[in-house]
This record gives structure tokens, C-alpha cells and sequence, in this order.
């Protein structure tokens, strides 16, 4: 068994090198010492391979390579931190067609995961699909309730495969960070293992399902949106059976215009609903494209597909905020303390240069007026910046630029004159004032409560331990004697300054905490007793008395 699972892997290697060496880089297979695989070099090459751009060939070699490649490809297209703009915008013109396969593997896959025979799940199930992809195909099908639903379902044996190739391709990206130094430099398994987690989770469709159910939840709060209705007793992890809905594409400019849709109208709409999923919600829809958006008679708008989705956590929503706050005031050093907040900054960065760049970005924009700069393209910019310093931004915010971006490319081609600021405008005045709303700050605050106490609890154990290390001689301090007064004394005003910040946090949490209790018991009194005042007062007083000591101990020192 594994003798013939290594000759598959064989096999396997033997066609990613040809495929590289057919595109023009065969060099990566010289390099790589995988000549035996590939004994004629020259005649394996494409006759007019030096004619397309880099982008173009390693489209090219994904899609010889096959439905992982092709998805991965697709994924790696939404990463614009990863990749050069060119490659991007290459693999964004990957075909993921692929033939459907035979009707006796979806009756039989379809059985196997319903735990029933096809004709007592469904009244009715067209076995041709009227969609197919590299990992699934979809067919209409009729509950014995008489509901039409579509009904998506896994390839045969796709897992396996796609697990085989990820596997094989980490084993590539090893042998390459060993033997080729820009592979180091690009991190080549971390991209690689990145890429096989977000392939590895599509093919799961009972987490589709949950994502559907969330999106339908926040439509409730939205109008003239929805998600088809998903039937969970007929979804695993190889099926997904949802309400079939008809419609027109936002791509059908023409199929809009006759139906009598305003299409400013639908712009508006649609960056409405990716505005709100992306900054109010922090869970969107990571492929908004035209075709996972069907209009109705009504204008209704139907969001289809939901694979891939897109996580900001409140903190990465804090940061994208102050970001996009730095950029408007043109502050390079707020957009560089942004980054650093959301990526992870490489110790060895260039301070000077990075803050070069951003100085150029900045003046990209300045002058430009707010109605015509694109939020996508300004990301994508800054994640342009971050790649050329190896900072290496979290996935979840490549996925809001590359959300961001798509969205743009749609209420553009509906309407040349649309805006996005108008419509982003709220919702970023929003996400400001949610930062420094007092109480928002307060409950953060008395949730770190805990924490605090747990601080002051160590301490006492912390310092028997050094105690406990000088007495063992394991610490040796060397001050000598002219420093000693001065250091004393500077020590003394740290340690004052540490009490009243220690004092004043205390006040600070103090305060908030009898505002908040107060607010939610919509009281400020206990029993007949003023508790808000009491205790601002006796906290008052208490910060003066601790003011008053700290002069007295300063001018006993003077």
C-alpha cells in the first residue's frame, strides 16, 4: 500500500515539474535538483511561453494541474498581501468548469449521506445539474411537500484527493524553503498550509449551512435582502439542500434595465448590506461577486453562496477604524501604528523606509477628493506596503480588501457615478463613536477586573521569589555608591507615581461601575442613600489626600 500511494506521489511530482517546465520555470525544477523528473528540459517548454506574463503562467499551471490547484488559485486571488496585483489579477480569471459527474454517483453519495433512498427524501430529483464546479455540482430537485429546492452535492472522493495534492504541495514548499531563498523570505509553508486550512473548510458544507443561517439572522434587520431558506434535515457535510430562488445577476445590466430596476437604487443597496455585514456585523460574505447576487421582481436582493466568509474580531474592527481614520487625516505615523496593531511587524523592519512608503501612499490620495477615492483599492495599496516590509496581515483583513474591492467593481458597473463614502459614511461615524462610548468602555473595564486583582495577588508571590533568589545569591545587583542617592530617589517618585496611577485606576473603575450599575437599575440612590455622589465624593478626597502626600514627600526630599 504505501509502495503504490509513493508511486502516485511520484507520478504526481513528475507532473507539477513538467507543468512548471511547459510555463517557463523550469529553473524552479533546476533549482529544486528534480531533473530526473523531467529529463528533457528544453522540449517540455511552451514555444511562446515568454510571451505571457508571469500572472498568465501560473494560471496556466494551475489549471494543468487540476480542481485543487484551480481552488487554490481562486483562494490565493483573494489575498492581495500574499501576491504582486498582475498574479491577482490573473488568477481571478481561473475557470472552475469542470464536467459533471455520473448520475449513479450522486443517487449513491446522495443516499449514503440522507441514510434513505433518493425517491423517499424527494418527490422529484433531476439527475443533469444545472451548475457544475471543481468541488461540487448543484441540482434542482421537489420535496414531497412540493417545495423546489437546489440541491448541492460533494464530487466523489474530493477530500481524499484534495488532501493528497495539499499534502504533496507542502512537501514542495519544504524542499523549496531548504533549497531557494526567496522561498524562505515568502514564508512559502506558511502560505501553503494558509491556503489548504480555507480549501480544506469549503469542503464542508454543513459549516456553509451555519453561515447561511447567520446571514439569514442578520437580514432580518435589513430590508429588501435575504438568504434562501436552508432545510437542515437535509444538509451534511456532502449535501446542502436549500430553497431554489430565480432571479437576475448584477452582472445582467441589460436583463436589470428591461425588468425596470433603478440601478443606482440596487448599487445603494447592495453596499448597504456588505457595509453593514463588514462593520457592524464583523461576519460578511467573502465572495460577493455578480453572480452570487440575484435581483428579484420586487428588488429584492438574494445573496447566494456562502463557503467563504470573512471573521473581524472587535478588535480588528478598532484597528480598521483608526486606519481608516489615519488615512483621511493623511497621518503616516497613525497608519504605520495601525498596521503594526493589525500584523505582525518583522523585527528587523526598515523604520525609515516603511514610513517612506506611507508617505507616498498618503500623497497619493491627498489631493484626491473623498467621493472619488476607493476604499478597495486604498486597502489593497496598504496591503501592497505591508508585503514590500514582510508584514504579514492577518487573513481576516485581506478578506475585507478583497471584499471590499469586488463590491466596488459591482456598484461601479451599475452605476459610474455612485459614491461608496456616501453610503460608508454612517456606518464609519458608527464604528467611531462605538469606540469611545463610555459605557461600552466602562463594561470593558470591569471585565478586566478579574485580571487586575489577579495582578495584585501575584505580587506579593513574585517578590518573595526575588527575595528568595537574593538570599541564594542567584541575583546580584552593582550600584556604586556616588549613583546610589540618585537612583534611590528616582526610584522613590516611580514608586509614587505607580500609587496614584494603581489609585486612580481604581477611582476610574469605581466611578464606572456605580454609573453602569446605576443606568441598568435606572437608580442612583440605595434605599434612601445618594451611592453615585457618596462615592464620588469619598473618592475625591481620597485622591486629594494622596496629592497632598506626594508634595509633602517631595519637598521633604528637596
Amino acid at each position: 500500500m504505501q509502495i503504490r500511494k509513493r508511486i502516485r506521489q511520484l507520478k504526481r511530482y513528475r507532473k507539477i515539474a513538467i507543468a512548471l517546465v511547459r510555463n517557463g520555470f523550469g529553473f524552479i525544477v533546476h533549482d529544486l535538483d528534480l531533473l530526473e523528473l523531467v529529463p528533457f528540459l528544453r522540449s517540455n517548454e511552451r514555444h511562446d511561453v515568454h510571451k505571457k506574463s508571469i500572472g498568465e503562467r501560473i494560471r496556466l499551471i494551475l489549471e494543468e494541474l487540476g480542481p485543487t490547484f484551480v481552488k487554490l488559485g481562486q483562494i490565493a486571488s483573494t489575498r492581495p498581501d500574499l501576491l504582486p496585483a498582475d498574479v491577482i489579477t490573473a488568477l481571478e480569471q481561473l475557470q472552475d468548469q469542470v464536467p459533471p459527474f455520473r448520475s449513479d454517483e450522486v443517487v449513491e453519495i446522495v443516499e449514503d449521506e440522507l441514510g434513505d433512498r433518493l425517491q423517499h427524501v424527494f418527490l422529484d430529483f433531476e439527475l443533469v445539474p444545472f451548475a457544475s464546479a471543481s468541488i461540487g455540482q448543484v441540482h434542482q430537485a421537489t420535496l414531497h411537500d412540493g417545495t423546489q429546492v437546489a440541491v448541492k452535492v460533494q464530487r466523489p472522493r474530493i477530500q481524499e484527493i484534495m488532501e493528497t495534492d495539499l499534502g504533496m504541495l507542502a512537501e514542495f514548499a519544504i524542499l523549496a524553503e531548504k533549497r531557494l531563498e526567496w522561498a524562505r523570505d515568502y514564508r512559502l509553508t506558511e502560505i501553503v498550509h494558509e491556503l489548504a486550512r480555507s480549501l480544506l473548510a469549503e469542503l464542508d458544507y454543513s459549516a456553509e449551512a451555519r453561515n447561511g443561517e447567520r446571514f439569514a439572522k442578520q437580514c432580518k434587520h435589513l430590508q429588501n435582502v435575504r438568504v434562501p431558506s436552508l432545510f437542515p434535515k437535509y444538509c451534511t457535510r456532502r449535501i446542502l439542500t436549500m430553497e431554489y430562488v430565480t432571479g437576475i445577476k448584477l452582472s445582467d445590466h441589460a436583463g436589470l434595465r428591461e425588468a425596470g430596476h433603478n440601478r443606482t437604487e440596487i448599487a445603494t443597496q447592495f453596499a448597504s448590506v456588505i457595509l453593514h455585514q463588514v462593520l457592524i456585523e464583523g461576519f460578511f460574505h467573502g465572495d460577493p461577486h455578480p453572480g452570487n447576487v440575484l435581483v428579484q421582481e420586487d428588488g429584492e436582493l438574494i445573496l447566494l453562496d456562502f463557503g467563504m466568509v470573512g471573521r473581524l474580531s472587535d478588535a480588528m474592527k478598532k484597528h480598521f477604524a483608526f486606519l481608516v481614520i489615519a488615512l483621511r487625516n493623511q497621518s503616516s505615523r497613525g497608519v504605520i501604528r495601525a498596521i503594526g496593531k493589525m500584523g505582525i511587524v518583522p523585527d528587523d523592519v526598515d523604520d525609515a523606509a516603511l514610513r517612506l512608503d506611507v508617505d507616498e501612499l498618503r500623497d497619493k490620495y491627498i489631493q484626491v477628493p473623498l467621493s472619488q477615492v476607493h476604499i478597495g483599492e486604498a486597502v489593497n495599496d496598504l496591503f501592497r506596503v505591508a508585503r514590500g516590509h514582510r508584514i504579514r496581515i492577518p487573513s481576516e483583513l485581506t478578506m475585507l480588501g478583497k471584499t471590499l474591492l469586488t463590491m466596488e467593481g459591482v456598484v461601479t458597473a451599475l452605476d459610474p457615478e455612485f459614491s461608496i463614502f456616501e453610503i460608508a459614511e454612517p456606518y464609519g461615524r458608527r464604528l467611531f463613536k462605538e469606540q469611545f462610548d463610555p459605557i461600552r468602555i466602562g463594561r470593558q473595564w470591569l471585565e478586566d477586573i478579574p485580571e487586575f486583582f489577579d495582578l495584585l495577588t501575584e505580587v506579593p508571590t513574585s517578590l518573595r521569589n526575588i527575595l528568595t533568589q537574593l538570599q541564594r545569591g542567584k541575583i546580584r545587583i552593582e550600584v556604586t555608591a556616588p549613583e546610589l542617592t540618585k537612583f534611590l530617589l528616582k526610584l522613590d517618585r516611580v514608586a509614587d507615581k505607580v500609587s496614584f496611577s494603581i489609585v486612580l485606576l481604581a477611582f476610574s473603575i469605581l466611578m464606572v461601575g456605580l454609573i453602569i450599575g446605576s443606568s441598568i437599575g435606572h437608580k442612583t440612590t440605595l434605599t434612601r442613600f445618594p451611592v453615585i455622589e457618596m462615592g464620588l465624593g469619598i473618592a475625591v478626597l481620597f485622591v486629594l489626600w494622596l496629592i497632598f502626600e506626594m508634595i509633602k514627600s517631595l519637598r521633604s526630599k528637596q
